[in-house]
């Protein structure tokens, strides 16, 4: 048996049924297996999702709390004893190097470096927002804070 020798099994493939395309086809020629009249006989017809017949839907009846801020940036966290269990001395942390090694996860496009935990070996940090306790840390050890 070859691959183009393959066919479906004798009658598990069936032709689409085409309604309404007149008395001839055996298949309808006026109501064609959609009830009759009304709003869904029509082409086009039926309601959109969520009406209720006219009854205030749902979605309506409760109440909205709350927004939802659009201009708001997020930033990825990473704290300093997550970098120094992770990263070599004189190594470059960056948020490229962080999503690599499975870090940071998500979408988020800025990188903040939080303090907790110590640091014991020079390191390059490149990130877009730094705490006051981690770029301390970063510098006391030796190592570079580069704001990106």
């Amino acid at each position: 048996m070859k691959l183009e020798d393959l066919r479906p099994t004798k009658g598990s493939v069936h032709k689409r049924k085409r309604v309404g395309r007149g008395y001839g086809s055996g298949r309808g020629g006026h109501e064609s297996g959609r009830g009759t009249k009304g709003q869904n006989s029509r082409s086009g017809g039926g309601v959109r999702l969520g009406y209720e017949g006219g009854q205030t839907p749902i979605w309506m009846r409760f109440p909205k709390r709350g927004f939802h801020n659009y201009t708001r940036v997020k930033y990825a966290c990473v704290n300093l004893d997550t970098i120094e269990s992770r990263f070599p001395a004189q190594a470059e942390v960056t948020l490229q190097r962080l999503r690599e090694m499975n870090l940071v996860k998500g979408s988020e496009a800025r990188l903040k470096v939080l303090g907790r935990g110590e640091l014991s070996k020079p390191l390059t940090v490149r990130a877009h927002r730094f705490t006051h306790a981690a770029r301390r840390k970063i510098e006391q050890a030796g190592g570079k804070v580069e704001v990106a």
